[in-house]
C-alpha cells in the first residue's frame, strides 16, 4: 500500500514515544483522509477559530473521532486534554506530512472544457499548486493564453516541464494521446501524474499515477442506489465485485489499474 513516510516528530520537534527519527508509514486511506482535515481546520482557521475539540474536528470532516485521532497519531500530535488541538499548529503539522511546505508547479494538458476549466480555477495556486505550464495540439490554442499562461504545443512538454520544473501533470487529453503524453511529462522530471483519460497509463515505477473517472465514480454511486433500493445497503463494508458482471466492484489502484 503507497504510504508516506515522516520523522514521526510531534510539533515542538520532539519524537513522541522516545522513537527519535524513526520513519512512520502513513496508510494512504489516512492521507485521503488528512487532506480533508487540512480543508477544515483552513476554514476553521478563516473563522477566527484558535482549538478544535476532535469530536468537532471529526464531525466537520465526517468520521469518527476515534479514527481521527489514530489518523493524527501518524503526526506526531495528540492535542491537549481539555483543551484539543491548536488549528494552526494542527494546520501546519499536516502541511508537512503532505508536502505542502513548498509549491509543486502544474502542468495541464488538453486544454478542451476540463483543461480551460482547471487551467483557470483560482483554488490551486492558494493551496500551493499554481499552474505553470498548458499543452495541446490545437494551432488556435498554440500561443493563446488561458488563465494567464500562453498553451504550448504537446512536442514541448520534456523541455517546458523541466526548465520550468513542473513536479505535477495533469492529463485531459482524449485517450488516444494519453499515453504519449505521460511519456513526455516523464521526460521532463515530471514524477506525479493525475490522469483523467479513461486509460490505463504505464509509466516507471518512481513515478505516481492517480487515475480520475468520473464515470467510475459515477456507477459507484449507481451501485450503492441499487443495492439500497435492494434493501442490501453497501456501506457497511468494502465491496468486492468482478468487472466481467459477476457481481463485484472493481476499485482502481493509485496507479490507475484495477484491484
Amino acid at each position: 500500500m503507497p504510504a508516506v513516510t515522516d520523522n514521526g516528530s510531534g510539533p515542538d520537534g520532539s519524537a513522541p514515544d522516545g522513537e527519535a527519527g524513526k520513519a512512520r508509514a502513513v496508510p494512504e486511506a489516512a492521507v485521503a483522509r488528512l487532506a480533508v482535515y487540512l480543508r477544515v481546520l483552513t476554514t476553521m482557521a478563516e473563522q477566527g477559530a484558535v482549538t478544535v475539540s476532535s469530536e468537532e474536528l471529526s464531525a466537520a470532516a465526517g468520521v469518527n473521532s476515534a479514527k481521527l485521532r489514530k489518523d493524527l497519531s501518524y503526526l506526531g500530535s495528540y492535542g491537549v486534554r481539555g483543551v484539543g488541538y491548536e488549528v494552526g499548529v494542527l494546520t501546519e503539522e499536516i502541511e508537512r506530512i503532505l508536502g505542502l511546505t513548498r509549491q509543486h508547479k502544474v502542468a495541464v494538458a488538453g486544454i478542451g472544457n476540463l483543461g480551460h476549466a482547471l487551467a483557470n480555477y483560482g483554488g490551486f495556486p492558494g493551496r500551493g499548486f499554481p499552474v505553470a505550464a498548458l499543452f495541446d495540439v490545437d494551432p488556435d490554442l498554440i500561443g493563446v493564453p488561458v488563465g494567464g499562461i500562453a498553451v504550448s504545443h504537446l512536442d514541448d512538454i520534456p523541455a517546458v516541464c523541466a526548465e520550468r520544473q513542473v513536479s505535477i501533470g495533469v492529463i485531459a487529453t482524449p485517450p488516444g494521446a494519453a499515453q504519449v503524453v505521460c511519456d513526455r511529462l516523464v521526460a521532463g522530471g515530471v514524477e506525479c501524474i493525475l490522469n483523467f483519460a479513461p486509460v490505463v497509463l504505464h509509466a516507471p515505477d518512481h513515478v505516481q499515477v492517480r487515475k480520475v473517472d468520473l464515470a467510475v465514480e459515477l456507477q459507484m454511486l449507481s451501485f450503492h442506489v441499487a443495492s439500497r433500493d435492494a434493501g442490501n445497503p453497501a456501506d457497511d463494508g468494502p465491496v468486492s465485485v468482478t468487472s466481467a458482471g459477476t457481481g463485484v466492484l472493481s476499485r482502481a489502484s493509485s496507479n490507475g489499474e484495477v484491484v
